[in-house]
């Protein structure tokens, strides 16, 4: 994603475009995974821990960011090609494999339908698939 993107993408949210902020964007949406807080630490060295994690917060109360337990036990976050800085319409499956520790997402399989009861109300859906990876079954 290039700079005028990102600056476009913050704008939409009703973030203030800056430097750090450019640079995270451009980060999360070169990966080719969700990313752990470590991992953007060593991408981006730059910006200092307190400063990434402080961003990656108001992205997530912005809706720009996702934000998921991997089934390591391990924080992961992607960007979120939602338009909307109050709801998140960008959800899909996610697959961890067991064996290399990695998390895919599937764009591709739509989430299954939940239905709660009375008085409950939905915010946002995590779908974690665990298994075996095409890379890791060759």
């Amino acid at each position: 994603m290039d700079e005028a993107k990102s600056i476009e993408m913050l704008l939409e949210h009703g973030i203030r475009p800056t430097a750090n902020r450019i640079t995270l964007i451009k980060a999360l949406s070169e990966a080719k995974y969700p990313l752990t807080m470590m991992e953007l630490e060593d991408l981006v060295d730059t910006i200092d821990k307190s400063n990434i994690f402080r961003t990656l917060t108001l992205f997530r109360e912005q809706h720009m960011v996702h934000v998921l337990e991997d089934g390591a036990d391990a924080i992961r976050y992607e960007l979120c090609h939602c338009h909307n800085d109050e709801h998140d319409n960008d959800v899909h499956v996610h697959f961890y494999c067991e064996r290399c520790g990695q998390t895919y997402c599937l764009n591709d399989i739509p989430i299954p339908v939940v239905a709660l009861p009375d008085g409950y109300s939905i915010t946002t859906i995590n779908y974690l698939v665990k298994g075996i990876c095409q890379k890791c079954q060759q």
